[in-house]
């Protein structure tokens, strides 16, 4: 099963990104040992001078167009389901289980992810109620799901 993370803007470089690459070499080393592909970041500038549903409508356009054609979408929404770290290494071993290809995790925009998106989407998960900067949203995606692979595979990175 190949994991793609598409997102709404481009990295800028620093630490989050060398998390972000960190973590996403883990995830080739770790994933193929136990059924899972690639998992890889898909980037997306959104357009300046769109707003509201406009520009949400386009983020999700743009979102669509980076992920495989039928990938299961999973989107990171603030109103969505906080939910643990092994809840998501279960959500992925079902997935991968039960012959799931491609999983999609899509992170919006600024404003959030328009209403076609979220239709689509199979889960919409949460990182807590506090907001946090979309770069460093991509670096928590991939440690956990690094760290959802370590569950999957009993290697002792999580602890309990």
């Amino acid at each position: 099963m190949r994991i793609v993370i598409a997102a709404i803007g481009k990295k800028r470089g620093g630490p989050e990104t060398a998390l972000v690459d960190d973590y996403l070499s883990r995830c080739k080393s770790m994933g193929r040992r136990i059924g899972f592909g690639d998992v890889t970041l898909a980037e997306a500038d959104a357009p300046k001078a769109l707003s509201g549903d406009a520009l949400k409508q386009r983020e999700g356009t743009l979102l669509l167009k980076a992920i495989p054609d039928g990938a299961q979408i999973i989107v990171l929404d603030e109103r969505g389901e906080n939910i643990s770290s092994k809840k998501l290494a279960q959500l992925l071993g079902q997935m991968r289980d039960q012959g799931t290809g491609d999983v999609a995790f899509l992170i919006g925009g600024a404003d959030g992810h328009g209403k076609e998106i979220k239709a689509r989407a199979v889960r919409s998960i949460s990182f807590g109620a506090a907001t946090w900067p979309h770069m460093l949203v991509r670096a928590m995606l991939t440690e956990q799901i690094y760290r959802a692979m370590t569950i999957l595979s009993g290697h002792p990175y999580h602890r309990s």
